[in-house]
This record gives C-alpha cells, structure tokens and sequence, in this order.
C-alpha cells in the first residue's frame, strides 16, 4: 500500500537523487524531487541527500535560497534525514575548503587521515563498514547492530557534543556515522545503497513522519 506523505527531497545539484528516489520508490513512499522552498515549508518530512563538495553544495544551496529554509524546517520539529554530505552541512564548517556550513549542528567536518600504506587504508573511505549504535532512534528500529553499510566519503562529521552520537563508524579514527537528536537524523552512509537494511531506514523514516509529524525533540540552528 503506498503511504500517503508529503516527503520532500532536496534538489541542489548535489545529491545521489536517482537512488534515493528509487529507494523510496521501492517501498511506496509518495515524494517529490524539489528546490522550491515553500515544498520544502510545507513538507511534512524532508530527505536531504548529498554527494561531491561541500562548498560547491553550499554554494548550490545559497544560490537557490535554501538555507533558510532548511534551518526553519529543522527547528520546526518535523522529520529531516540527511545522508553524507547531508550530514556533514549540517555542521558549523568544514575543512573543505574551510567553508561556512548550514550550522545547525555545532561542529565540524574533518578529512580522514591520509592514505597510509602501513594499513591500507585509503580516501576516500569506499565500500562497506559497520555502525556501532550508540543510542536508539526510531529511524533504526530493527536495525542490528553492528549492520554494514556502504560509504563513499573522505570527510566526516565531528559534533560538538555527543548529545547526538547515535552512531560510531571505524576507519582508521571513530568516526560518527550516525546523528540522531529528535526530529533530525542523518547518517555518513548511503541507506540508498546498503540494500534491505537502507531501504529499512526510508521505510522506517517515512513511517515516523507519517505517526508522528511535528513531534520530538526540536532543534534550533546554532543551539
């Protein structure tokens, strides 16, 4: 049965949107693939996906008059889920670049360390890792833990509290791979391309939307 939602997916040249739209699709979830800020005003639950640069992302999002908009939904109480560098945004800056962010999230993002022949690793961190849970959400129920997901990132998110930490990913350093503090949820991983477990999250994501709009804790941009 498709679920009857207003869920919005932001458009600003900077996210996996075919993917996301294909999982959502999947499970026969009603959205639409939109910059126009007052779809996303009215939305009653948001999907802020992203890929590639952080200050060409923000730059996107400052030319189509999103940022705003984005602070205001999220203060609003409503469901909002990024995913990678909808998680990274999220913060004060970034070292990429050393660029302004949406500060909604005090913090930053950092580069993982360098390749290091010693160990192997490499950046950008690509391919499929495991999600320690710190916290539970409903977003993740009937998520096992330690459950692999697929990353492709070379920077990650370091909150400025672990008010949020909901979730601890390792690749070479801890890292948070799960942000989740009432109504805002994001995660470092593609759920879009983790298979059943990342079509789950979407499902659950929309299901909580749909119970509860409006509901939780909120968050204020800067607080």
């Amino acid at each position: 049965m498709t679920q009857e939602i207003k869920l919005v997916v932001i458009d600003y040249d900077s996210g996996n949107l075919r993917s996301v739209s294909k999982a959502l699709e999947s499970v026969g979830i009603q959205h639409v693939v939109t910059a126009d800020s007052a779809m996303i005003e009215s939305a009653e639950a948001v999907v802020f996906p992203g890929v590639g640069s952080a200050p060409s992302a923000m730059a996107a999002l400052k030319s189509r008059n999103l940022v705003q908009p984005l602070r205001d939904y999220v203060a609003s109480g409503r469901p909002f889920l990024g995913v990678c560098l909808g998680l990274q945004l999220l913060m004060d800056r970034t070292e990429e670049g050393n660029a302004e962010c949406l500060g909604i999230v005090p913090g930053q993002a950092k580069r993982l360390a360098a390749e290091n022949p010693e160990d192997g690793l490499k950046v950008p961190h690509m391919g499929w890792n495991s999600v320690r849970f710190t916290d539970s959400h409903p977003v993740f129920a009937g998520i096992p833990q330690d459950s692999y997901f697929y990353f492709v990132h070379s920077y990650y998110a370091v909150p400025g509290d672990s008010v949020g930490l909901a979730g601890i990913t390792t690749y070479g350093v801890d890292f948070c791979s799960v942000y989740a503090r009432g109504n805002l949820v994001a995660t470092q991983f593609h759920p879009e391309k983790s298979g059943p477990l990342g079509i789950s999250i979407y499902k659950n994501f929309a299901a909580l939307a749909t119970t509860s709009p409006g509901t939780g804790q909120k968050i204020v941009a800067g607080n």
